[in-house]
């Protein structure tokens, strides 16, 4: 894809931020386009393997490991040994689950997008999951820092009979010793299609200014998202179980959402803290486990 091309399809805001130049190496220059492209692969009643890696820095994994509950479930730690997202990065991660495999993709840490002073930093996330497969896709928490302007775009597709889970949790007052929601612009996508038709186009758009009113986040200060595109697993009881569980917990607030076409559900959890925001979201993936897997969430991930 041409820069143009590029360009063109960034929302309005993202695509002046992208005129800024940088005194320092260009945007998406060498240093600044992270890649990390993951295919699983599994055979008949086999354990799932990863059978195609391409990275590129500042990206970096060891290797799948095992020990989750799940029977034949590789999982995948990536790692960002450079410290976060700074401006004119341009990231990349696809991660593709061929026929009945399962995958759980995480990363080490938080991530982590640092203060700027011109253009942005870009994430993009593909997710793909072949017939009979189960991909995760749990990273660390988001931490946005003073004046750091973010853009994440998340694209999902998945078969008929395969699941994808896809979480996020936003913590906007950073590392630095500053109001909360100082950032410029975070703006997050999440679009899912099965079978070429689009079941799923989420988006989180916080901009300039303090966000804090009932059509966005309100008095609440970190923001949790899980989403479950399930086609196959009956979404009533799913949807019931999560909200349940939920509702138990008396420190955040949460909402369960089942999408067209019966394709899956979307969790949103606000809170005050990101360990209860995050542990709402572990709740909630480990419910979806039990639908899905029949087990629930391994006691050593971070959600």
């Amino acid at each position: 894809m041409t820069a143009d091309a590029a360009s063109a399809r960034l929302p309005p805001a993202f695509a002046e931020y992208a005129e800024e130049p940088l005194a320092q190496a260009p945007a998406g220059g060498p240093g600044k386009r992270g890649l990390l492209e993951a295919t699983f692969a599994r055979e008949a009643d086999g354990p799932t393997r990863l059978v195609r890696d391409r990275v590129r820095v500042p990206y970096h994994h060891t290797g799948t490991i095992g020990g989750d509950p799940a029977p034949a479930l590789a999982t995948l730690l990536v790692q960002e040994p450079t410290g976060g997202l700074a401006q004119g990065d341009r990231h990349r991660l696809a991660v593709e689950a061929g026929p009945g495999a399962r995958a759980h993709v995480t990363s080490q840490g938080a991530t982590k997008v640092h203060s700027m002073r011109a253009n942005y930093a870009h994430l993009d996330v593909s997710l793909l999951a072949a017939a009979g497969s189960h991909l995760e896709y749990l990273p660390g928490p988001t931490i946005v820092n003073e004046d750091a302007r973010c853009l994440g775009t998340t694209h999902v597709e998945v078969a008929d009979d395969a699941v994808v889970i896809l979480a996020d949790v936003l913590v906007p007052d950073g590392l630095s010793d500053h109001e909360p929601f100082g950032f410029d612009h975070y703006h997050a996508t999440v679009e899912a299609e099965r079978d070429g038709r689009l079941v799923c186009a989420d988006a989180v758009d916080l901009r300039p200014g303090d966000p804090r009113d009932p059509a966005t986040v309100g008095e609440f200060a970190v923001v949790g998202s899980l989403y479950v595109f399930a086609p196959a697993v009956p979404l009533e009881a799913l949807v019931e179980t999560v909200a349940d569980r939920l509702g138990a917990l008396e420190a955040v607030h949460a909402g369960v959402s089942t999408l067209p076409e019966d394709a899956g559900a979307i969790v949103r959890i606000l809170g005050h803290r990101e360990t209860d925001v995050s542990a709402a979201v572990r709740a909630a993936w480990d419910e979806t486990r039990r639908r899905t897997l029949g087990v629930g969430a391994p006691a050593d991930r971070r959600y």
